[in-house]
């Protein structure tokens, strides 16, 4: 028998791959739903690292301009600083008149932390 077997099937011009394009529209869908969670969590992590960045920057300019109350207050201004930005103030070193603070913040959309460095202190021309 050579021909088609019923009306359905005849109809649709159907066969072994009747139904296919359901399929290959629901694989592409998912391609672009996973290329739309990458955009997004690598652009949450991105700006969770310019926050910590901005954290970074704002503690060690608070915390040069107290380098002369001493070493423990520097590093609490750093801190205090680092944790009214939403960071964790991981490091805090002071040589001489200039300080460096490290910091660190969570991300939400992935496991482990972004982390951002800053210095400050006075300009190699004074």
């Amino acid at each position: 028998m050579t021909g088609p077997l019923n009306r359905a099937t005849a109809a649709s011009g159907g066969g072994a791959d009747s139904g296919s394009g359901t399929v290959w529209v629901l694989a592409l869908c998912l391609v672009l739903w996973c290329c739309a969670a990458a955009v997004l969590v690598v652009t949450s992590v991105r700006a969770d690292r310019h926050q910590a960045a901005a954290a970074a920057d704002l503690a060690a300019l608070a915390a040069a301009h107290r380098v002369d109350g001493g070493p423990q207050g520097v590093c609490s201004t750093a801190r205090d600083t680092a944790e009214a930005n939403g960071a964790r103030l991981a490091e805090c070193t002071r040589r001489g008149r200039t300080v460096t603070v490290e910091t660190r913040m969570p991300t939400p959309v992935w496991p482990g932390e972004v982390r951002a460095r800053s210095r400050a202190g006075p300009s190699r021309l004074e």
